[in-house]
């Protein structure tokens, strides 16, 4: 019990070092680019989050499951399989990406060559991420993590303030690409450290296409669910320009700190029991964790959401600059959509944990039409509101449509364990 609260404390450290990181990153970058140049970044981070799907095709979700079930001996095989499948993606992908981005996107040369090496590093530290959780190794997952998202912002914000000539994107990509080769580095060691066998043994193709089959429905909502958090910028852009993007990205990055610890306080430790408790058949203790999740997510966002607004106000007066003020507007509707967000997920990874993909899959794209109709209805009164809006909307209709597949799934569970018990 001892060592459980350690770790967990050990983890939140980590985390919360990387999320203090992230957090002062953004504001220090807001403060030394351009509104629009910081918009152009957060149109490219978008863009890559975005990309990471196509390439890895969500097949974690497939993975994470099939590797708690068998020992670990013969998981080399299914992560060789899924390295197999990511290498035909990147060739059918990449072109097509690439081609777009020249295309349509407005990205400088320089931009545009920076996008491959940061996809393939961000895609990699985040499949070791979810591999390392999934393994029970939390504290080396933060560990990867704050070298890919926490140090290198550091030395961003160090670099940017003693020279000026180095405040531009370029800068930004290099040094994002430098933290995201030591990220990998870092978990490659811990991977070997920890013994995984089955790497020598041949592709298992039938799994593989198996594996495709399950992901691909996921990968569906997944693109819904994270098109709604890409298109919104540039549909955003094409409302009120890039300098707007470069707020909406500043404030949607404070909001968004609120997953990041959630994520690695809460999460991260609570899915993996969720499974486990399902595979058990333990309906009960699944139940009671999930309502434990709950209030646990309430109060930290409560917390959140007190500090955020007493503190926003003066990191906007550091930076100084007209266009964030003009748009705090924009705030309160991204906080509220991140709240809901929040909120949401605990009733997804509770119908994650019980195989109860449909609703899952099925609420992710119907928010992706609603936030799009709402968008559309709303661009004509409310401006560059309507986006932020459309994302509360939409994110309201998850946390409900989740709500209710979890207690119906809950109501069909018990119904069938009473008649058993009667017969």
């Amino acid at each position: 019990m001892l060592a459980n609260t350690t770790t967990r404390l050990l983890n939140l450290s980590l985390q919360g070092t990387t999320l203090v990181t992230r957090f002062l990153f953004i504001f220090f970058l807001a403060k030394y680019l351009t509104p629009s140049d910081f918009g152009y970044y957060g149109l490219f981070a978008a863009t890559v989050g975005y990309s990471l799907y196509f390439v890895g095709l969500d097949f974690y979700t497939f993975t994470t499951r099939e590797m708690i079930k068998v020992p670990m001996c013969k998981r080399g095989r299914l992560l060789k399989g899924q390295a197999a499948l990511s290498g035909i993606l990147y060739f059918l992908y990449l072109p097509v990406a690439y081609v777009l981005l020249y295309l349509y996107s407005g990205w400088a040369t320089d931009l545009l060559i920076w996008f491959l090496p940061i996809l393939v590093l961000e895609h990699f530290n985040q499949e070791m991420s979810r591999l390392l959780v999934a393994l029970s190794q939390q504290i080396s997952a933060s560990v990867v993590l704050l070298i890919r998202q926490g140090s290198w912002g550091v030395v961003a914000v160090a670099v940017m303030y003693m020279d000026e000539t180095s405040r531009q994107l370029g800068m930004v990509m290099l040094l994002w690409t430098i933290s995201g080769m030591v990220a990998a580095l870092v978990a490659i060691r811990k991977l070997v450290k920890i013994g995984i066998g089955g790497w020598r043994e041949s592709l298992d193709w039938r799994w593989i296409r198996r594996g495709v089959a399950v992901s691909a429905a996921f990968l569906v909502a997944t693109l819904a669910l994270r098109g709604i958090q890409t298109f919104d910028r540039y549909w955003l852009e094409a409302i009120g320009g890039i300098e707007i993007v470069g707020a909406y990205v500043l404030f949607i990055g404070v909001a968004g700190s609120l997953l990041a610890f959630l994520d690695a306080g809460v999460f991260s430790f609570t899915y993996p029991t969720l499974i486990k408790l399902h595979q058990e058949k333990n309906l009960d203790l699944l139940r009671i964790k999930v309502r434990q999740t709950l209030w646990i997510t309430i109060f930290v966002t409560a917390g959140f959401s007190l500090v955020s607004w007493l503190v926003l106000p003066h990191l906007l007066s550091w930076i100084g600059k007209d266009t964030y003020f003009a748009a705090t507007n924009l705030f309160p509707w991204l906080l509220l959509a991140t709240i809901l967000n929040a909120i949401g997920l605990i009733p997804h990874y509770a119908l994650y944990a019980s195989s109860q993909d449909r609703p899952i899959i099925a609420s992710h794209i119907a928010a992706f039409v609603v936030f799009c109709m709402a968008v559309f209805a709303l661009s004509d009164h409310s401006g560059s509101l309507a986006v932020p809006q459309g994302l509360a909307i939409s994110f309201l209709l998850i946390l409900i449509w989740k709500t209710a597949a979890y207690w119906q799934y809950l109501l069909t569970v018990t119904g069938q364990k009473s008649a058993l018990q009667s017969n």
